[in-house]
Order: structure tokens, then C-alpha cells, then sequence
């Protein structure tokens, strides 16, 4: 294996894996962190956490725990990969996971390189946008667990780490990998530990993966998978095209009996939630019932995703709602309290439609992602056909189902439907 991945929760791990293989690495998914040896021919191995929100001793304790079982596993680079909104606390927790992953491998310097054009996150003058909007005048600025207030990457990295952040301009990008590589060169002399490099295309990304191919730990959103990707195929003059089709192939959808599950509450999410509830079967998760009666609340569900089989397109149970909403939810039952709570219920419901048959589930949302993930126990997946940039089927390396993992402001407005219309059984 030549690269190893650490993600911080499990759509971004399907994000990355997803960009790895159409840019030309075979590439495995694994859910934690393997106890031994894994035997795989892939070029890249990414590990999902779900360390994105929790206390940042235990996300460093996590990330570490990952990167000696991928330098167990021969790896030769290494990135911790996070959100292209750069999802974090006013602490943490990339700034300690990333000091934690430098001073384990002996590095002073890494790059931070959240953004994923083809998305809509871009990097100017170290600052963060979302589509046209600054990150902290974005959508996100509501997130209920990490609302992101501050744009400033710089800023960002300074508050949660260590060391110190310097910049990689527009202008310097715009010269080509040497300019990059000197002025990496530059920031490490200033004693810099976390350049964040300006990107605004995707060929700012073929050329930060051209200009990093040396360097032993890399920080990002997917996006500079890209380049990653793309400079080792071109130094092991692999055909992308054939470890592309070879790999889609891998993980392309199987098992009939499809359910779609929401729990982000993102803009985007919401917007997708609005649109397949005009074309199909909805149904909203009742936070009262899944804290007074989770388990009776949950045989209900299953018995109402039964009773929707007969409709063209799958069933939908969503705990998304609006920003208000929300607020009003969490100020009645507590925030940790109501999401635990759903997080229950849903896992509760995927134990019950596994067994009646159900395998192909649709998912929106990293933690709810995650959830669904660890109740149907799945160790590996294979990375299969593309969705929307960043989310791909992926399906069991056992082939017992599939799932479409995405996360909250991924796709467009008819991603549910197209997953299932695009990729019939």
C-alpha cells in the first residue's frame, strides 16, 4: 500500500476513497481501525473514525491508533482527512489530531487544503468559501455540533494547534510545484508548521499533489486527493481509466430492498429532503418517541418501510430539519440528549430491515453514516460507482449490501432519487 488514510468520520471517508479511485488508486474502505494484518492488493487504504466530534483526546488516541496500523501495513504517505468545511470545534479537533500525527512521524510541517472546487469550496488568501459565501456566513455557521464562525484557516489552525500557520498564495499556486515547493521551503525556515495553500480550481490540486509528493503527512478536505492520485499514477504509469472501471465494478450496488435515512441537518440536506418527499413515502422521526419508547418506536418504523414497498422509489425516514426547528428541539430535550437518541432508534430500525431482507440503505449525514455502518458490522467496503462528486455506492467486501453514504451538504437536490434510478439492482 502506497497511501494510508485517516478519516475523520464515515462519509468523508467515503468522499476521499471516492476521488482516490477515480483519479487512478484501487482503493479499500475500512470501518475503524483492524486488529492485525489486512491482506489487499489496493494502492490506498482509508480508515473511517468517528473522530470528528468527539472529545479530542480520544480523536488523537483514535488517529494514532490508525497511523501505526497503516505503517504496519508498509504505507509510504500519509493524510488525515476532514471535512471540506473544515468541521471542528473552537479546540479541536484537527489542530491536536494533526500535531499528534506530525510529532509521531517525526515532521515539523504539513499542508492544510480543505477545498473541493467541483463543490463549491474554494481557498482565497487563506480564507474559506462556500460556493460564493464565506464558511462562517455559510450554512455551517448553524452546524448543531461544530458551527464554523471564523473563515480565516489561518486563524482556525492557530486556536486549535500548537505550532504555527502560514500561507501558500493564489499567486505562488498559480507558478507551478517548484514555486510551491520553494515557498513550503520558505514557511518551514520561519519555523511554520501548517501551510494552508490557496486553491480555486482543480488544477491548483494537480499541482499541490505534484509539489507534495514527498511529504510524509498531508491534511485536506478530498479535493487534493485529486492530485495525490494523479501524481502516483503518473510516476507508476498506471492507466486510470482501467483502475477506475476495475474498481466501480467492485463496488457496484447490489441486494434488493432499499431504504433512505436522513439525519444531517445541513442546508443542502434539507433542500433534498423537501424534494424526494414530493416524490415519494416520508416520514419524520418523532424525538419524543425515540426517548419515551425507542425500541416499540422503532418496530413501528420498520412495520411503515413495509408497508411502502410497493412505491417506485424507496422509502424516507429523516430526523432533518431547519435551523429553527432544530433550535427548538434541542432547547426542549438537550442537544447530546435528542441526537443520542435518534442515533438509537435509527440504528434499532437498520437491525430490523436487515433482517427482513433489506439491503441497499441511502444515508445523509457522518454521524448518521456512521451509525448505520457499525449496527449492520461492516469491516471493509469496496468503493463503488459515483452518485455526486464525493459520493459513490460503496458495497460490503462480503457483498451482504450496499450503501450510499453522504454527507450533509453533498449532491444535488435529486440525490436520492438518482441513486436509485441511476444504479438500478
Amino acid at each position: 500500500m502506497q497511501l494510508g488514510v485517516i478519516a475523520d468520520d464515515f462519509t468523508g471517508a467515503t468522499d476521499i476513497a471516492s476521488f482516490l479511485v477515480e483519479n487512478g488508486m484501487a482503493t479499500v474502505q475500512l470501518n475503524g481501525v483492524p486488529t492485525g494484518q489486512f491482506i489487499s492488493s489496493a494502492d490506498a487504504v482509508v480508515i473511517s473514525l468517528k473522530s470528528r466530534s468527539c472529545p479530542a483526546a480520544q480523536a488523537v488516541a483514535d488517529s494514532l491508533a490508525a497511523l501505526e496500523w497503516l505503517r504496519g501495513q508498509g504505507c509510504q504517505q500519509f493524510y488525515f482527512k476532514y471535512c471540506s468545511t473544515f468541521d471542528s470545534k473552537a479546540k479541536g479537533n484537527i489542530g491536536p489530531v494533526t500535531d499528534a500525527l506530525l510529532a509521531a512521524l517525526g515532521e515539523s510541517q504539513t499542508v492544510i487544503s480543505p477545498a473541493l472546487p467541483v463543490n463549491g469550496r474554494t481557498v482565497y488568501q487563506g480564507h474559506l468559501f462556500v460556493m460564493e459565501q464565506l464558511l462562517s456566513e455559510s450554512g455551517m455557521r448553524h452546524h448543531p455540533v461544530t458551527p464554523m464562525l471564523e473563515s480565516n484557516l489561518l486563524r482556525l489552525m492557530d486556536a486549535q494547534a500548537k505550532g504555527r500557520s502560514g500561507l501558500v498564495p493564489f499567486s505562488v499556486i498559480e507558478q507551478g510545484k517548484e514555486a510551491v515547493k520553494q515557498r513550503l521551503a520558505e514557511l518551514q525556515a520561519q519555523g511554520v508548521n501548517y501551510a494552508v495553500l490557496d486553491t480555486l480550481n482543480e488544477q491548483h490540486l494537480l499541482t499541490q499533489g505534484a509539489a507534495l509528493a514527498d511529504m510524509k503527512l498531508l491534511t485536506g478536505g478530498s479535493g487534493l486527493a485529486i492530485g495525490v492520485a494523479r501524481q502516483w499514477a503518473k510516476r507508476s504509469n498506471k492507466d486510470i481509466t482501467q483502475q477506475k472501471q476495475r474498481a466501480q465494478a467492485a463496488g457496484y450496488p447490489q441486494g434488493a430492498g432499499c431504504v433512505v435515512l436522513s439525519g444531517s441537518c445541513s442546508v443542502m440536506t434539507n433542500r433534498q429532503v423537501t424534494r424526494y418527499r414530493q416524490q415519494t413515502a416520508a416520514i419524520a422521526i418523532d424525538v419524543e418517541r425515540c426517548l419515551s419508547e425507542p425500541d416499540a418506536y422503532a418496530q413501528s418504523l420498520s412495520l411503515w418501510v413495509e408497508q411502502q414497498q410497493h412505491r417506485r422509489l424507496a422509502p424516507m425516514i429523516y430526523a432533518t430539519s431547519e435551523p429553527e426547528q432544530l433550535e427548538v428541539i434541542q432547547r426542549q430535550w438537550g442537544a447530546e440528549r435528542s441526537s443520542s437518541a435518534v442515533e438509537q432508534v435509527f440504528a434499532a430500525l437498520v437491525r430490523l430491515l436487515y433482517a427482513q431482507g433489506y439491503r441497499r440503505f441511502i444515508v445523509a449525514g457522518g454521524e448518521t453514516s456512521g451509525v448505520v455502518a457499525q449496527t449492520l458490522g461492516v469491516g471493509a467496503f469496496y468503493i463503488g460507482p459515483v452518485i455526486s462528486p464525493g459520493v459513490p455506492w460503496v458495497k460490503s467486501t462480503d457483498g451482504a449490501f450496499s450503501l450510499a453514504l453522504k454527507s450533509g451538504n453533498f449532491g444535488d437536490e435529486n440525490f436520492f432519487s438518482r441513486a436509485q434510478e441511476e444504479f438500478p439492482v
